[in-house]
């Protein structure tokens, strides 16, 4: 069974606890990595100035503690295979709908399963809605 590596454990405790209970269960079932929790200031503007983010400091999810939002993706980390980040966002939401938690991810900002009609696609952001 895969588990987190202590880097990408050490990103997830900067999150929400429902992100956490919600990442612990889906790497049991599908092998990821945490690239980002909880943000600072410096890392938020520069998330900004790079168009990785839409927002500044302190405005993003990422910017409370604990944070609510996280970007993980499939591991090993493949950025060419955007087939196989679209179905793990899937696999993710599917858990968090089986654990009772509320996400939207950057795949689907509007949560309306069309993932056509989004205009910033971050596929590893989810957050707690």
């Amino acid at each position: 069974m895969p588990n987190f590596s202590e880097k990408s454990q050490t990103i997830l405790n900067t999150c929400h606890p429902d992100l956490i209970k919600l990442f612990t269960e889906t790497v049991k079932h599908f092998d990821c990595t945490i690239l980002c929790g909880h943000r600072g200031e410096k890392e938020q503007n520069e998330a900004f100035q790079n168009k990785a983010s839409k927002l500044q400091w302190p405005d993003s999810k990422h910017n409370k503690m604990p944070s609510f939002a996280v970007d993980a993706v499939p591991y090993p980390v493949d950025w060419e295979d955007e087939k196989r980040i679209y179905f793990f966002v899937g696999f993710v939401k599917g858990i968090a709908a089986e654990l009772g938690i509320k996400i939207r991810c950057g795949a689907d900002w509007d949560s309306d399963t069309q993932v056509n009609d989004q205009d910033f696609i971050d596929l590893p952001h989810f957050e707690i809605v």
